[in-house]
Formats: C-alpha cells, sequence, structure tokens
C-alpha cells in the first residue's frame, strides 16, 4: 500500500505542477502588471527630478528602458479586457508625455536654458492658452475609480507640461478631494453628475467642476 499510495501521490503532485505552470501561478497577473507600471512611472518621474536637480550625476536611462520595456510586452498581450486595456492605454499616453516633457528639458539643459523655463515653452508649445485640456464626467465619484484615475493622469499631465510641482499630489489624496468636491457639488445644486475639466489658460492650469 505505501508504494501505491506513494505513486498516486506522484500523479497528483504532477498534475498540480502542471496546473501550476500557468501565467496566473506563476507570473503577476495582468492587474498587478498595470500597478507596478503605475508605480514605476511614479518612480521613474522622481528619479528624473532628482537628476534635473543635480543631485543625481546620471539620467536614470536603466529604469527607463525598463518601463518602456514592460509596457511594449503588455501592450502585445492579447488578453487585457477592455478596462485593462483601458488602463493601459492611459499608462502610456502618461510615460510618453513624461517622456517627451524629460526630452525637452534634457534638450534645454544642453543648449543652457532653464529647465523650468524649458517645459513652460514646451507646454506653450502644445497646448492652446484657454483650450480645454481635457473634460470627464462622473456619476458617482467614489465607486468610478477608472474616471478619477483618468482625471487624475489629465491633471499631472498637463502640470508636467506647463513644469508645475506634483509630488505632494497622490492618487488616493486626489481621488478622496474629487469624491468631497462631487458630493458637495451634488448636495448643493441637486445635479446628478459632475463635469470636471482640466484647462490651460496662459501657461498655467486650470482645475474645474460644474454640475449636471
Amino acid at each position: 500500500m505505501p508504494i501505491r499510495d506513494n505513486k498516486f501521490a506522484r500523479q497528483d503532485q504532477q498534475r498540480q505542477g502542471r496546473r501550476g505552470n500557468t501565467p496566473t501561478d506563476n507570473q503577476p497577473t495582468i492587474d498587478e502588471q498595470l500597478q507596478r507600471i503605475d508605480e514605476d512611472i511614479r518612480r521613474l518621474k522622481i528619479e528624473f527630478d532628482i537628476y534635473f536637480n543635480g543631485a543625481a550625476k546620471r539620467p536614470p536611462y536603466d529604469t527607463k528602458s525598463r518601463v518602456e520595456m514592460m509596457l511594449k510586452r503588455l501592450g502585445d498581450d492579447r488578453k487585457l479586457t477592455f478596462a485593462q486595456r483601458y488602463l493601459y492605454n492611459s499608462l502610456m499616453a502618461r510615460f510618453t508625455s513624461f517622456r517627451e516633457l524629460w526630452r525637452r528639458t534634457m534638450q534645454g539643459r544642453e543648449e543652457g536654458r532653464d529647465v523650468a523655463a524649458a517645459a513652460r515653452a514646451a507646454a506653450r508649445d502644445e497646448v492652446s492658452h484657454g483650450e480645454a485640456a481635457a473634460t470627464f464626467v462622473c456619476d458617482d465619484a467614489h465607486k468610478d475609480v477608472p474616471t478619477v484615475r483618468q482625471l487624475y493622469d489629465a491633471l499631472i499631465e498637463a502640470k508636467m507640461k506647463c513644469g508645475e510641482p506634483t509630488e505632494d499630489i497622490s492618487f488616493p489624496r486626489f481621488h478622496h478631494l474629487i469624491a468631497t468636491k462631487a458630493d458637495n457639488l451634488k448636495e448643493s445644486s441637486g445635479c446628478d453628475r459632475v463635469r470636471f475639466s482640466i484647462d490651460v489658460e496662459g501657461g498655467r492650469v486650470s482645475f474645474k467642476a460644474k454640475g449636471e
């Protein structure tokens, strides 16, 4: 009986091993990969800020290459759901915006121009004065996290383009502020939805909310 038991045990272990080879067991899930990319983009932005402030001797090109590789690999994955693809596109757009800003800032440094001035010049080139950069309508800011995330990414992107600081704007804090603002606006105006818009006026970011 021990031999027979051992045979069955080995067969069971082999079946479990085959099931364990699926990506969900041995590799991060797609949602985890998206979260990792989000975190790495934020970390990369901080590393570039440190470099541009003179606290690092070399730009973080290794980190940048790693993020680019992760984005490319995940972008080729056909198993992404619609929501995951939407979040991926949002991350890709934010990274592309940052990458263009870093390129322009590097160019400004090489030409001896002020870093902040170079960022503001890039914003003036890409965004017309008074033109709406992004508009989002939200029914429930507490539950509609994807829409709030898009709003957050658009705000960070606009601020980066205009050379405005973003270090003190975390997503949890932003989400709480947006939800509170939406609740207050709904209560005061009796509206069901809130329209949030991000504008660039005179080279500075303007954030507005209006009931609908």
